[in-house]
């Protein structure tokens, strides 16, 4: 029986008990199986797998060390740079591109000795909130095949909840991981900014961007986590602090911890459902000896409009670069230069991609840079201050991952401010470069996951996943996973 979690899986194979390329091709077996329904992954890399689980086996069979991810597979989203694998953000600009080197945190994987099986679909260029903008194909969700798994990391999220891998990763722009980990009751972590190398990831919005795991639980989080922190000289905004010992450091009881309660976080639009979850989850903390705090985020009402003015003007400079001869797709039969770039990207770009950088060109350009974008980091200014308050109060910010559970598949596609308003929760973490989860706190009246979104100070990450891990144990939660395989 291979085992359904990563820490008994690495624990069975580095003992000897398990051989790497049994549980390989236990998890490719799942995947043939149920990718078919959920569409969860753009490539699957068998070969490549199976070659890495069977370095793992000889290493053991050699007496060997091996790494903490030891045979344990790994999905990555398609937006992270895999050396000699297709690398599509999900886009028809890139649908041929196959990167010569590997992102960092793809490399540390490797060197970890995981077994990476495949690249997960993704809104193209993580510019989306559903998994629906995908240029290829939408990704269903696995509790409800009608529904959307939640943007943009729905494929990761997607393929970890319907046990096609035990473990993925993800980026979040503005909630990017912890919106599927909500919508697919899994545990999603975005850690603070700089925490984590961005090297190799495809840039979307280059100040809000960072790389963070999935999984079922927050001890297998945890894991990965300490895996992909540390300081990289190939990213001038990488960190050079300790790693925190995630996974011997985690359990802390409950009692004396100030769970700070945004009232912002829990008014119009909000579903009832959702709110009396997350409440009750709070409830059994308090129960247990924690300390609930009213606080306020008075600029979270603005958070929306700063994110959606700051981070498309980041995406449109950095998708410049997709013209047809720097980069990318080349339009055929341009007979001008100004004709092959327009044609290029015309034919490369999707409707919410062209859309976003048509409003950051908009925000930066002359005359209006003052009015919008400028306004906008004034505002990011203040989200951070706020939270700054809070915290002083508080030891984490506790409030709903996002106002509703996942809505069926094309509801939301003709309203783009309806499918920004998903985000409402998530992006003031990214504004201010905060660590951020979420943790599931139970299932609707229909039987869809609820996610609890657990926000801390900078640079706090192990106090995040401290917290979450606190929620999960106390609301001692047995999901009935769906099963496809």
């Amino acid at each position: 029986m291979i085992p359904e979690d990563a820490l008994t899986l690495r624990r069975e194979v580095a003992a000897g008990r398990l051989r790497a390329s049994d549980a390989a091709g236990e998890f490719l077996r799942r995947i043939a199986a149920a990718d078919p329904r959920i569409r969860a992954f753009l490539t699957v890399t068998a070969e490549e797998a199976r070659e890495q689980a069977r370095r793992v086996d000889e290493k053991i069979s050699r007496g060997e060390p091996v790494g903490p991810l030891a045979g344990v597979p790994v999905a990555l989203k398609d937006n992270l740079c895999t050396r000699g694998v297709r690398t599509t953000c999900a886009s028809r600009m890139l649908e041929n591109f196959v990167p010569p080197y590997d992102a960092t945190v793809v490399g540390r994987l490797r060197e970890a000795d995981a077994v990476l099986v495949g690249k997960t679909n993704l809104d193209e260029f993580a510019m989306g909130s559903s998994c629906e903008n995908s240029a290829f194909f939408p990704t269903r969700n696995p509790w409800d095949p009608e529904r959307v798994p939640g943007g943009s990391s729905g494929g990761s999220a997607a393929a970890v909840a319907a046990g096609m891998v035990p473990l993925a990763l993800g980026s979040d722009t503005g909630g990017s991981i912890r919106l599927p980990a909500a919508f697919t009751g899994v545990v999603g972590f975005k850690p603070t900014y700089g925490r984590v190398s961005r090297y190799g990831l495809v840039a979307y919005g280059s100040s809000l961007d960072q790389v963070g795991p999935l999984a079922r639980t927050v001890r297998e989080a945890a894991l990965l986590a300490g895996v992909l922190f540390g300081r990289d000289p190939l990213d001038s905004t990488s960190v050079d602090l300790p790693v925190p010992d995630f996974a011997g450091d985690l359990e802390r009881p409950a009692a004396g911890l100030r769970l700070g309660v945004p009232r912002e976080y829990f008014g119009e639009g909000l579903d009832p459902e959702v709110g009396a979850a997350v409440e009750a989850a709070v409830g059994r903390l308090v129960a247990r000896g924690a300390r609930r705090v009213e606080v306020s985020l008075p600029a979270a009402r603005y958070a929306v409009a700063a994110y959606y003015l700051v981070a498309p003007s980041e995406a449109s400079s950095n998708l410049a670069r997709y013209d047809g001869v720097h980069y990318g797709l080349r339009a055929p039969g341009a007979g001008d230069i100004t004709t092959l770039y327009a044609g290029s990207r015309q034919a490369g770009f999707g409707a919410e991609v062209k859309r976003r950088i048509l409003l950051g060109t908009f925000a930066l350009s002359s005359g209006y840079y003052e009015a919008y974008y400028l306004r906008a980091l004034k505002v990011r200014r203040r989200i951070r201050e706020d939270y700054d308050r809070a915290f002083a109060e508080c030891d984490v910010l506790v409030g709903p991952t996002a106002p509703a559970t996942a809505f069926r598949l094309g509801e939301k596609l003709e309203d783009p401010l309806a499918m920004y308003l998903s985000d409402v929760y998530t992006v003031g973490a990214n504004l201010a470069g905060l660590p951020a989860a979420s943790v599931p706190c139970g299932l609707s009246k229909s039987g869809l996951p609820i996610g609890l979104q657990i926000q801390g100070r900078a640079f706090d990450d192990l106090g995040v996943l401290r917290a979450a891990r606190a929620f999960e144990r106390e609301l001692g939660l047995s999901l009935p996973w769906p099963k496809y395989y």
